[in-house]
């Protein structure tokens, strides 16, 4: 029988609800069948925390005396985007400070950048924030400078436009040279292998046909409280598939948004990566409410079950040819070692597995103890492999 996220949610008011992980729920399936678990449990909670460069924040700055139109600003150094209003700006992730210089001297370190701006705030750290205006009648002041914290801004939002990938990319190098990327440094010659995702735990991977995610979703975002606001950038749902509908390349992305005083640098990091610049590393996880035998058995899907594919970033991603080497489950990801055309590669995750378990389980409890309660999404994201496992059941 198909349950309604109202009929969970009053569960969860009334301490009555039952929450297992993703990973949890594999053996429960196993051993007992979808349809047996549907009906005891309430919520599959998931997880996932790697760098994840298309985030930011939206800042009020509040106003100086006199007031002023800022048009260029710095927080740290680091250039925000003013062109939205008098003293609102965005700092985005990727920013680096104007005298930052880049990959002159080669690899370059990209010490500090946007990522670590936000991070710098969330952690209640003082940051200098330097601004210029051109000066109007009604907005007279042109220079305006001071330290801040996160608490001295009257509006401080974490909005991310592409976050939560659902799947990604193995990354190889076949050159005979080092190469520096965004999924980190790749020896040469197959020296290593760089994938960047929690598998089994990860958010989209447990609903990969968006049967439960939507806008309006409620979610954990960087130790605070969050919500899907669309679909992200780069959303692609329409890849190839596995026959339980798990995408076998990169896919579906979200568009994220929440309050930044209410989160945590342990879950919002700053990060470098030498040669290519510079990120925010964020913790995400995501309930899926277990309205149907169909939804968990999509959540129940094992690192074995789930399929990446390999692609060399020495010239096939740079010059986007679009071939693929190979195809590697992630258990073969987890175990350390893949085999590839005929050697046995090393590989390393961008991402943390243990801190998308710790993401997961921190959701568990929150549900649990009553402080976290679901949202029905206004809209489902778009993927037209929706019906590859039926429709949700569920008041929708």
């Amino acid at each position: 029988m198909a349950k309604t996220i109202a009929e969970i949610n009053e569960k969860i008011r009334r301490g009555r609800v039952v929450v297992v992980t993703a990973e949890e729920v594999i053996g429960m399936v196993e051993k007992e069948g979808a349809a047996a678990v549907a009906e005891k449990v309430d919520v599959i909670t998931t997880g996932t925390f790697g760098p994840m460069c298309s985030s930011g924040a939206f800042l009020n700055l509040g106003h100086s005396r006199p007031r002023i139109k800022i048009n260029k600003a710095w927080l740290n150094g680091v250039p925000a985007y003013a062109g939205i209003a008098a003293v609102d700006v965005y700092i985005g992730a990727t920013e680096l400070p104007e005298n930052d210089p880049l990959n002159e001297v080669f690899p370059g370190e990209f010490r500090y950048g946007g990522g670590h701006v936000i991070e710098d705030l969330v952690a209640g750290k003082r940051v200098r924030m330097q601004a210029a205006g051109y000066g109007t009648d009604c907005y007279p002041n042109r220079r305006w400078e001071r330290d801040i914290t996160l608490e001295d801004l009257p509006y401080a939002q974490l909005f991310n436009p592409r976050n939560c990938y659902q799947n990604y990319n193995v990354a190889v190098n076949l050159s005979d040279r080092v190469i520096y990327t965004y999924m980190g440094m790749l020896r040469p010659e197959l020296g290593n292998a760089n994938y960047c995702s929690a598998g089994q735990l990860s958010p989209l991977l447990n609903d990969p046909c968006f049967r439960t995610i939507g806008i309006g979703t409620r979610i954990f975002l960087g130790g605070g409280v969050g919500y899907v606001v669309g679909h992200g950038t780069q959303h692609n749902p329409d890849v190839p598939r596995t026959p339980a509908g798990t995408p076998r390349l990169p896919s579906g992305t979200l568009a994220v948004m929440g309050d930044l005083k209410g989160m945590s640098p342990r879950w919002l990091v700053g990060s470098s990566f030498l040669g290519y610049g510079c990120t925010l590393s964020v913790g995400l996880g995501i309930p899926i409410p277990a309205l149907d035998e169909e939804v968990v058995r999509s959540a129940s899907v094992s690192d074995a079950d789930l399929f990446a594919p390999v692609v060399d970033y020495s010239h096939d991603y740079p010059q986007g040819t679009g071939r693929i080497l190979g195809e590697v489950s992630y258990a073969q990801l987890r175990s350390g070692f893949i085999e590839l055309e005929g050697k046995k590669v090393p590989t390393a995750p961008l991402s943390s597995y243990s801190r998308a378990r710790e993401i997961a389980g921190i959701l568990k409890r929150w549900i649990e103890r009553g402080e976290f309660l679901l949202t029905e999404p206004a809209e489902l994201l778009p993927c037209p492999y929706r019906e590859c496992v039926g429709e949700a059941g569920g008041d929708r």
